[in-house]
């Protein structure tokens, strides 16, 4: 479980769009125009460039 403040601070690194968690699928979208998916770890956010999953 993400804190929901946590998440209304992160950007996407690719686009700086606002993102969105996803629970049930374990990352963190981008709700911007890239879409970026980014996996999230024993319940730790990796917002790294090389980790992110492409649409």
């Amino acid at each position: 479980m993400i804190d929901r403040e946590l998440v209304e601070l992160l950007i996407c690194l690719n686009c700086k769009g606002a993102v969105e968690h996803l629970e049930d699928e374990q990352v963190i979208r981008c709700v911007g125009e890239c879409g970026y998916r980014y996996p999230v770890v024993n319940g730790i956010p990796h917002m790294l460039a090389s980790e992110a999953l492409h649409p």
